[in-house]
C-alpha cells in the first residue's frame, strides 16, 4: 500500500454561526473551501459527519463569484439561507470579498449576494402562494398539519391563515396567537415529514407577532424532518417567505423587517435575521435576507 493511500484524506470545515445576535446564537453551519475536489458523495459524507443541519461546499464559478453546493446529512438541497450567510460572512472576514454585490451560483441559477459592514444579504425570488385549500390536492389538508403540531384552529392567528410560499423553497407558514402557543408546539416529526414529502416543502415555518420586543416583528420556530433538521435555529430562506405574509397578509407596510428565530429550541440559540422586501407598485418583486456570521471552530473531517 503506498504512503498516500495510508493517511486518511482529511477535509477541513469552518463551523460558522450565522445570524448570530450580538454575536452570541445563530444558526451553525459548516462550511468547506476549494470544494472543487469533492464528488456529491463525498460532499454528503462530508455534511453526514459533520452533523449540522448544512453544511456548504465552495468552489470556483466562471459566472459567479463562488458556486455553492448545500448537503444536510441526508440530501441535496438547492439554497440554504443560513449556510449562505455563514460562507459569506466567514470569505469576508478573509478578505476574499469587500463590502458590496457579489453573486453564488447554485443548482437553482445564480442569486445575488450583498456584504455591508459585516451583514451577508442573499437574494430571493418574489413570492407565489398557495393556500391550505389547494394542498387537497396533494392529500394533505390544514388539519392533518394543524394536528403534525399538536395545535388546533383555536390556535391560530385568524388575520393570517396559514398558507405555502415560494421565494425558491416552499415552506408552509403558519401565524399562532401568541409565544405561550408557539412555545408549546409539541411537532410529530413523522406527520410533518410525510406531510413536507407530499407538498415538496423544505417544513414549516411557524411565528406569532407577539414578540414582547418593539424591534422584533416576529418571533418564529421552523420544523424540517424531511432534511434531518428536528428544529433550526435560523433559517434565511424561510424568514423571507414570512416576511412577504407580514407585508401581504398582515398589513405590515414597510419593506424591512427583523425576525427572532431559536428562542423555543430544547437548547435556546437566539437568532436575528433581517429581511428587505423590493417593492413596486406596493407589489413584492424579490427581497434580501441577511444577518452576521461568526466563526466558532474549526474540525478536520477523515474522508
Amino acid at each position: 500500500m503506498s504512503t498516500s493511500q495510508e493517511i486518511p484524506q482529511t477535509v477541513t470545515v469552518q463551523i460558522v454561526n450565522a445570524f448570530v445576535k450580538d454575536g452570541m446564537g445563530g444558526n451553525p453551519a459548516g462550511v468547506v473551501l476549494d470544494a472543487d475536489r469533492y464528488s456529491d458523495d463525498q460532499k454528503l459524507l462530508i455534511a453526514q459527519k459533520v452533523g449540522l443541519s448544512e453544511t456548504a461546499f465552495v468552489s470556483k464559478s466562471e459566472t459567479c463569484g463562488i458556486k455553492l453546493d448545500f448537503f444536510t446529512p441526508t440530501k441535496r438541497i438547492a439554497h440554504c439561507g443560513h449556510a449562505t450567510i455563514a460562507t459569506f460572512s466567514y470569505l469576508a472576514e478573509l478578505e476574499r470579498f469587500g463590502d458590496g454585490a457579489t453573486s453564488k451560483e447554485t443548482v437553482d441559477g445564480p442569486r445575488k449576494i450583498i456584504l455591508d459592514a459585516g451583514m451577508a444579504y442573499m437574494e430571493q425570488l418574489a413570492p407565489t402562494y398557495a393556500p391550505a385549500a389547494n394542498w387537497s390536492d396533494k392529500d394533505v389538508t390544514l388539519c392533518d398539519v394543524l394536528k403534525s403540531l399538536g395545535i388546533t384552529s383555536d390556535d391560530l392567528d385568524d388575520r393570517a391563515r396559514p398558507v405555502l410560499v415560494n421565494t425558491g423553497n416552499n415552506f408552509i407558514v403558519l401565524a399562532v396567537r401568541d409565544q405561550a402557543t408557539l412555545a408549546g408546539i409539541t411537532p410529530d416529526q413523522d406527520a410533518i415529514n410525510d406531510i413536507s414529502e407530499k407538498l415538496d416543502l423544505i417544513g414549516y415555518y411557524i411565528f406569532t407577532t407577539d414578540t414582547g420586543d418593539a424591534d422584533i416583528d416576529a418571533t418564529t420556530r421552523m420544523f424540517a424532518p424531511r432534511y434531518g433538521i428536528s428544529e433550526e435555529a435560523a433559517t434565511g430562506m424561510a424568514a423571507g417567505p414570512l416576511a412577504c405574509v407580514l407585508y401581504d397578509f398582515l398589513d405590515m407596510n414597510k419593506d424591512t423587517f427583523l425576525i427572532a428565530q431559536g428562542a423555543f429550541m430544547a437548547q435556546p440559540s437566539p437568532s436575528r435575521i433581517t429581511v428587505t422586501l423590493d417593492l413596486k407598485d406596493r407589489r413584492i418583486t424579490g427581497l434580501l435576507a441577511g444577518g452576521q456570521g461568526k466563526v466558532m471552530k474549526s474540525l478536520n473531517i477523515p474522508l
